[in-house]
């Protein structure tokens, strides 16, 4: 999918939902507000960064498709929004990153100390909004998100240079740390509308599913993207240690001498033989496999949302789930 036909989609998705998605923008403005100026100033800069900020939009088309017609939606798609900030600025901090979104990280441009106590501003805040809705079982899905999140980045830490990381339990990692949160702000779009609850059990899927496919091709464009257009810095998977699903599959089919030099990079998260592995991995077919993973799980967040009422809102969670496999950022 070219650029020009990828921002076309999310332009279609987004116009969907634009009165919705202004509310919400200033439900975040309003919400971000702290008298520390140190507070204000660094959720400013990464919630300025905009980004693709689909998990509010799940919360928005999801509670649309199910004609929501009130206003609780906005508060949800924040509270998500927030969540997911907070986890950015604390993922930044332990992967020592240095760019995101084309900028530099919060933690490279105010340090480490001020990123880790403004994510936890986000989290707290979050919370304070979403004890505020009243509703007990959207804190029961949001405080049971945010602990499997956690659990999630603690796995990811354990893999970190572990070249005997299997598929599964990588693939456990994606379904904690990413797909969780995806399918958490499903739940709640159809939750808020009303939606009974093996509706909410599917949209639910839908979302995991979706986040599932998200995280695999971010895992390919790892390798075979351009730092300009997915906005961090190509090759940064290999120089943390992290064994993702394309150096998983060479360690499990490439040579003798491949699987080797992926053991030594995973273990010591080197990056000067990335040109190596890169080709390692382009003509073992590690790519493509990857890619078909997220094919099948794109597949079956399309399923999961089969018996929704046709609309615009659903047309749009079926282009996003085609769009997640086919965008090269």
């Amino acid at each position: 999918m070219s650029a020009a036909t990828q921002n076309a989609t999310q332009n279609t998705i987004t116009h969907t939902i634009a009165a919705d998605m202004d509310a919400v923008n200033a439900v975040i403005r309003q919400r971000l507000h702290s008298e520390v100026p140190l507070v204000n100033q660094i959720a400013e800069y990464i919630i300025s960064a905009g980004g693709k900020r689909i998990r509010p939009v799940l919360v928005l088309l999801v509670a649309n498709a199910y004609s929501y017609k009130g206003t609780a939606h906005h508060e949800l798609a924040a509270v998500v929004e927030f969540i997911h900030t907070a986890t950015l600025l604390h993922d930044d901090v332990v992967d020592e990153s240095s760019l995101r979104r084309g900028r530099a990280t919060a933690n490279a441009l105010f340090g480490n100390a001020a990123s880790v106590l403004v994510g936890d501003f986000l989290y707290s805040r979050s919370f304070q909004m979403m004890v505020g809705l009243n509703n007990m079982r959207v804190m029961q899905i949001l405080s049971d998100a945010t602990n499997i999140i956690a659990e999630g980045e603690v796995l990811q830490l354990l893999n970190m240079h572990d070249p005997d990381v299997t598929q599964e339990r990588y693939l456990q990692v994606i379904r904690s740390k990413t797909a969780k949160l995806f399918e958490a702000a499903a739940e709640l779009g159809a939750l808020v509308a009303g939606a009974n609850d093996a509706q909410i059990a599917a949209a639910g899927e839908y979302g995991r599913s979706l986040g599932t496919a998200f995280q695999l091709i971010d895992d390919v464009l790892d390798y075979a993207g351009d730092a300009s257009e997915i906005g961090k810095n190509v090759g940064d998977d290999l120089r943390e240690g992290k064994p993702t699903l394309p150096l998983i599959y060479l360690m499990e089919n490439g040579t003798p001498e491949q699987r080797e030099l992926v053991r030594s990079c995973i273990e010591n998260g080197d990056e000067q033989h990335f040109d190596t592995i890169l080709a390692a991995i382009t003509t073992s077919g590690a790519l493509d496999y990857t890619r078909e993973q997220a094919v099948i799980a794109a597949q079956r967040a399309s399923e999961a949302i089969a018996d929704l009422p046709d609309s615009l809102y659903k047309e749009s969670l079926l282009q996003l789930a085609h769009f997640s496999v086919n965008r090269n950022h």
